[in-house]
């Protein structure tokens, strides 16, 4: 199992001793190869449950494994590396660096990697930016992008490491409908021509079609 969250539960404190329960004993099994699609309303706890997925938010209750590791009995330096090497994140906003170009976005990630070279992260940067439509974009800068190009970047970004899983939190959500189509085909066609794993979390319910499960989420519960 790629992925297993196994009785988790997410609460945070508020003032007066009270607590917000996010996420509320979620079991999760994620197999490589899937594309996961789970759909909610703002505060249903889909992002929490993402952050828990991916070792960002340690739950309050219950286990986290990635690939069969207990991501929260490792020590911290390990636990990044971990995540570095087999996770790529996609986040709602694009997030890029405004001084770097996007060839140099893309190939950020690596200068983590304890092997970095920085030709061979280069070129791969090159072979991902021409994958996802971008080959004539390599020196410009992410404010000369549309949204739509920019968050192809992030795309890009997230893979250059070769990782096992994409985390996506609401990856197409300020973009317009024709866009937001064109994105989702992108992470299709990545998902169909690779043995990467998708876990995706979205208010759009249209969106289930492009994946390979559905799950949904209301009140910090996990549902089909």
């Amino acid at each position: 199992m790629l992925i297993s969250l196994q009785a988790v539960s997410k609460t945070y404190p508020i003032a007066a001793g009270n607590a917000v329960n996010a996420v509320r004993d979620v079991t999760l099994n994620v197999e490589q190869g899937d594309f996961l699609v789970i759909t909610g309303r703002s505060g249903s706890g889909k992002t929490t449950l993402l952050n828990l997925a991916a070792g960002l938010t340690k739950p309050t209750a219950g286990q986290v494994l990635l690939d069969g590791l207990n991501l929260w009995q490792l020590p911290d330096k390990q636990q990044s590396a971990v995540r570095n090497r087999k996770i790529g994140f996609i986040f709602q906003f694009p997030s890029l660096l405004p001084t770097l170009n996007v060839l140099e976005n893309v190939a950020l990630p690596t200068v983590f990697n304890s092997n970095h070279r920085a030709q061979p992260a280069v070129d791969r940067a090159t072979e991902l930016l021409q994958t996802v439509g971008l080959s004539d974009k390599l020196t410009a800068f992410p404010r000369q992008l549309s949204a739509g190009q920019q968050q192809r970047v992030v795309i890009a970004r997230s893979l250059i490491n070769q990782p096992e899983i994409l985390l996506a939190d609401e990856a197409t959500s300020d973009l317009d409908e024709q866009t937001e189509h064109e994105i989702m085909e992108l992470l299709k066609e990545i998902h169909d021509q690779s043995d990467v794993t998708i876990l995706m979390v979205t208010h759009t319910t249209q969106l289930v079609s492009y994946g390979t499960r559905a799950l949904q989420m209301a009140n910090g519960v996990l549902r089909e």
